[in-house]
């Protein structure tokens, strides 16, 4: 054993990684989006999910895309969490047949021409062929994406074939042999197995690195089994690794991944060597072949399947406990139980429009409070959480209310409430992100020792206070479901709006004479447009409050338009503004 052959050994576990990730990418192309289809309409009860599970890993062959895969599904909400379960398992038996294809390497073919063609290092090479053919001639993608995936496969197969020639030597190794010797102890073996699997993140090619080593003879029957274990706990590094940043469910999807492997493999070791123990098992100390490798990863993940499965409830409800609700994931929740009393469910909604809504003055005022006096580290990390809070909220009401108006019987008082809430979800918002907006002017005027004129200053002293108040009587319209005071803010947005252009044009002429800076302009013009869009969206709130009125609702193609309109009424509340804000 020298050098070369540790040249080749990691030479052909790159190829191997490699034609494993060309292979895997170039089958999901290929596929078009049909897989994930088909995975999120063939998952509504856990044997099904088992099934659609195992086919597409043997496709994609890989149980970390697909696990990877599920997580992202979870995330975006287009699966829920017991869905993936059947899945996960399905996905755990698909991933061996990787292993059965490689153990074709240890046919002895003698002069049977059939039996060559069917070795990786003859197959193969025609794969490799047919592949780089069809990305040279062919003119439809699909078509291309069909020779990569070939040629993929060539290259992984190229890999198993060199890590096998690069064992070759050990089998004469007194060195290699006490090595392996001590991994007849299995708590050892599965810890191997995973920290090897877990560092290339592939539970095939730690498989095949297994098959090529019990090509020298010296692996035996009872090394193999905890390695293949081991192995089959370190592909959950993966997963680990596509859960960082993902809410709450998606994490959950990989602590039952780590969850199936951890406990299977501690039931079977128990029971396995608790057999050996009483029975003296012959074959432990039996050299495993290629195909014996392949079969031990097969029973385990299968066995694993048939003792776990029945208890998925239970897998789901210990990921529950391992990652925990925050109080604002338990305190922002809707029931769809409740959807078979619709009015109750549309109650709650309501309630929770209050919450959105509080949340998002909450931002606001903080936001505005900074402005004025001063940036504050605190409230600026506030305002930052509290605008994710929002855009969630926005997420589960749209989502509830949604799926509440298509699949019950409403009331037409019920109907004008969910369209009440469903057209201000967005408008809420939008307010919310201003604040954070404004939220970042205060703290780049902090962290680029930005001092505005005075002019300046009083002129956001004027006209911070009327969004706020613009938004403050907005809200109340709305949370009243009392729109007696609606036709008050269409003025103070006038009055806002106003400002904003005049005090632009004053920028503009401190400019000129030097008193302020164009980085000051910048910051200062980023203020005044927040200010004027979070009285835009105030107004918007405020005709939704106007359209729902208890006199009737107006058609939905004009009671927007009828509310904007400057009416002589309003004279009077106009002039009432520009005297309290603009002077």
């Amino acid at each position: 054993m020298d050098v070369f052959s540790f040249v080749t050994l990691f030479g052909g576990l790159a190829f191997f990684l490699y034609g494993m990730r060309l292979l895997s990418e170039s089958l999901k192309k290929t596929a078009g989006g049909r897989l994930e289809k088909l995975l999120n309409k063939a998952t509504d009860n856990k044997f099904k999910g088992l099934t659609v599970g195992a086919i597409i890993t043997i496709a994609i062959q890989s149980s970390s895309a697909m696990t990877v895969m599920l997580v992202g599904f979870v995330n975006s909400g287009i699966m829920n969490l017991p869905q993936t379960v059947g899945v996960i398992f399905g996905s755990d038996i698909g991933t061996t047949l990787t292993a059965w294809i490689l153990s074709l390497a240890g046919i002895d073919s003698g002069d049977n021409i059939l039996l060559k063609l069917l070795k990786p290092s003859c197959f193969s090479l025609i794969f490799a062929l047919i592949g780089i053919i069809l990305i040279m001639v062919a003119k439809k993608q699909r078509n291309k994406d069909f020779g990569t995936m070939l040629i993929g496969f060539s290259i992984l197969m190229q890999g198993m074939t060199m890590m096998s020639a690069s064992m070759e030597p050990l089998k004469e190794m007194d060195s290699f042999v006490s090595i392996m010797t001590a991994f007849k102890n299995p708590l050892l073996g599965v810890f191997s197995g995973a920290i090897v699997t877990g560092v290339i993140q592939s539970s095939a090619a730690s498989i095949g690195i297994l098959q090529s080593i019990s090509m020298t003879g010296q692996l035996t029957y009872g090394m193999a089994i905890p390695l293949v274990m081991g192995a089959n706990i370190g592909t959950c590094m993966t997963a680990i690794l596509s859960s960082i940043g993902v809410n709450r469910d998606a994490k959950r999807v990989t602590v039952i991944h780590v969850a199936i492997k951890l406990i299977g493999t501690v039931v079977w070791l128990v029971v396995f060597y608790s057999v050996n123990a009483i029975f003296d098992l012959s074959f432990m100390d039996n050299p495993v072949s290629i195909v014996g490798v392949a079969a031990i990863h097969s029973i385990f993940n299968i066995a694993n399947t048939v003792l776990l499965l029945p208890f998925s409830n239970l897998l789901v409800k210990l990921a529950q406990v391992i990652v925990k609700e925050s109080e604002d994931e338990q305190e922002f929740k809707l029931d769809e139980r409740l959807m078979l009393t619709p009015s109750i469910a549309v109650g709650e909604c309501r309630n929770m429009m209050i919450k959105m809504v509080t949340k998002a003055k909450e931002g606001l005022d903080k936001s505005m409070d900074m402005l004025l006096n001063g940036f504050n580290q605190s409230d600026f990390d506030f305002i930052k959480k509290n605008e994710e809070k929002v855009d969630g909220l926005e997420d589960l009401l749209g989502s509830y209310v949604m799926k509440l108006t298509t699949t019950q019987h409403l009331s037409v008082e019920d109907k004008n409430r969910s369209s009440r809430i469903l057209q201000a979800i967005g408008e809420v918002e939008r307010v919310a992100d201003h604040a954070n907006y404004l939220s970042d002017s205060s703290e780049e005027i902090t962290n680029k020792h930005l001092e505005f004129s005075d002019a300046a200053k009083d002129e956001l002293n004027k006209i911070i206070p009327a969004v706020h108040d613009i938004y403050t009587m907005a809200l109340d319209c709305y949370l009243s479901e009392d729109a007696k005071d609606a036709d008050n803010i269409g003025p103070l947005r006038i009055v806002i709006s106003e400002m904003s252009d005049q005090f632009k044009a004053n920028h503009v002429e401190r400019l000129a004479n030097g008193i302020c800076t164009t980085e000051q302009g910048f910051v200062f013009n980023d203020i005044l447009y927040s200010c004027v869009r979070i009285a835009e969206h105030s107004l918007n709130i405020a005709a939704i409050a106007y359209r729902f009125k208890s006199a009737g609702a107006p058609s939905p193609d004009t009671y927007m338009h009828d509310f904007k309109q400057r009416k002589d009424k309003d004279e009077k509340k106009y002039r009432e503004y520009v005297a309290k804000y603009r002077t």
